[in-house]
């Protein structure tokens, strides 16, 4: 019997419910990270999710909570020998669903697909993750300081090529809608391995503790044993909704603002100007293009010919002299 088990106990079969549990919260962070993104990116709010930092942060917390979550189950399931056949199918499974949203995004967003996003991490990571699952824990931690450290002491734009971008180490980011290289977070799935050996003594075989029957643990480990085809569906789901939402009720207002200041202060950033004359600047632009009637056309990038003259003259005088917004 498996080291752990209880007597009466298939643990290699059995279900382990916090780890079940652990995964339902990280599908379900998911699901409301993709729920604001979705919103954002119809401007159905004015809040950038891209580029707010404590929404950034959401974001790896939930890509660090999976992969740390693969190291834990990758001790768990194979820590007496790999069990090869379960290995394979569940790596093929990950892998088909990560070639799935590479063919999927590249079709809907050519510009910015998903190459290597939390599942091709995911699918990699498993694989090079099999000869630590047995490694002592000081050996463990190493290849986590080593995975954390790589990005500091050997990015170089030598590794720039689009062939090599896995690795996390080029000095200019890819443009993608999900980036998870293995540089850093391979240390993720390492430092679930080092918990995992960690807490391997302890482990008593999967609890049968009445807390588990509670509705919101049942539906956590619902959601946490099909955390896979929830992540493949629902964000195609929200989606198409929030974009029947958005032909019914039209663009936030405030949120087209936003995203037309957004865009006008990058470029005005670029080309070196001082970030209250591109604030000026932008806000003079936008009360403008109200005042000419042109606001619609230009934020859905409609502007006739002649329209493109006026707006580029609009521009010039208010980058010239900021003034304030024309009423």
């Amino acid at each position: 019997m498996r080291r752990g088990g209880r007597a009466g106990t298939d643990v290699k079969s059995a279900r382990w419910p916090a780890l079940d549990a652990a995964r339902g919260v990280a599908i379900t962070a998911m699901v409301i990270y993709h729920l604001a993104w979705d919103l954002s990116f119809f401007r159905l709010i004015p809040t950038d999710i891209i580029g707010h930092p404590a929404w950034q942060f959401f974001a790896r917390a939930i890509a660090a909570s999976f992969l740390i979550l693969v190291g834990i189950s990758l001790v768990l399931a194979h820590d007496r020998g790999v069990r090869w056949r379960s290995f394979w199918r569940r790596l093929a499974v990950i892998a088909t669903a990560a070639l799935a949203i590479t063919a999927v995004t590249w079709l809907a967003f050519p510009d910015d697909y998903i190459f290597f996003g939390i599942l091709h991490c995911i699918a990699l990571s498993s694989v090079l993750a099999l000869p630590f699952v047995r490694a002592p824990v000081i050996v463990l931690v190493a290849g986590v300081v080593f995975c954390f450290a790589a990005p500091l002491l050997f990015t170089s734009p030598m590794l720039d090529h689009p062939l090599l971008d896995w690795l996390g180490l080029g000095a200019r980011p890819p443009r993608t809608n999900d980036y998870v290289p293995i540089f850093p977070w391979f240390g993720l799935v390492l430092l679930g391995l080092a918990a995992g050996r960690l807490g391997l003594p302890f482990a008593t075989g999967p609890s049968r503790s009445a807390i588990w029957h509670k509705p919101l643990f049942r539906g956590l480990i619902w959601s946490g044993r099909r955390s896979l085809p929830i992540y493949l569906v629902h964000q195609p789901l929200l989606m198409g909704a929030l974009f029947l939402v958005a032909q019914v009720t039209g663009t936030n207002p405030t949120a087209d603002e936003a995203f037309f200041r957004r865009g006008c202060e990058s470029q005005c950033g670029q080309r070196g100007a001082e970030e209250a004359a591109c604030n000026m600047g932008c806000a003079c632009a936008a009360g403008h293009l109200k005042a000419e009637g042109l606001w619609r056309a230009a934020l859905a990038d409609r502007l006739s010919p002649a329209d493109e003259e006026r707006v580029s003259a609009l521009a010039m005088q208010c980058f010239r002299q900021p003034a304030a917004p024309a009423r």
